[in-house]
C-alpha cells in the first residue's frame, strides 16, 4: 500500500479558493489513478475527481464540475485538488487515494490507499 498525505485544508469564505495536496510514498505513483473523495457531517463518503497516470484523463463528480481541477505532478509524487468558488456545501473532509486501475474510477472500492483526510470549511 501507499501512504498519502494530504494537506492544504482550511477555512474559506464562499466563492473563495483552496488546493489541497496529496504526497504518496510507498509505491510507484507515476503508474496508478490518484482521487479525490470528500465526506460531509452525517453525510456518505463521496466523489469528487480522479485523474489517470498521465494526466491526460480526468473525472469529475457533476456537483464539482468547472469549479475544481484535479492535476498531479508525478516527478513530485503528488496530486492536487484546486478548488475555486467554494460553497457552503463544499464543507466535509477531503481524502485522496490511489488505486492500481488504468483509467478514473467513481468508485471508493476500487481505491486501495487512502490518507487521513483534510478538513475544508467553506462560510457562508
Amino acid at each position: 500500500q501507499a501512504q498519502l498525505t494530504e494537506s492544504g485544508g482550511g477555512l474559506v469564505q464562499a466563492g473563495g479558493s483552496l488546493r489541497l495536496s496529496c504526497a504518496a510514498s510507498g509505491r510507484t505513483f507515476s503508474l496508478d489513478v490518484m482521487g479525490w473523495f470528500r465526506m460531509a457531517p452525517g453525510k456518505e463518503r463521496e466523489f469528487v475527481a480522479a485523474i489517470n497516470w498521465s494526466g491526460g484523463t480526468t473525472s469529475y463528480a457533476d456537483s464539482v464540475k468547472g469549479r475544481f481541477t484535479i492535476s498531479r505532478d508525478n516527478a513530485k509524487s503528488t496530486a492536487y485538488l484546486q478548488m475555486n468558488s467554494l460553497k457552503p456545501e463544499d464543507t466535509a473532509v477531503y481524502y485522496c487515494a490511489q488505486s492500481r486501475r488504468a483509467a478514473p474510477t467513481t468508485r471508493a472500492s476500487e481505491y486501495d490507499s487512502w490518507g487521513q483526510g483534510t478538513q475544508v470549511t467553506v462560510s457562508s
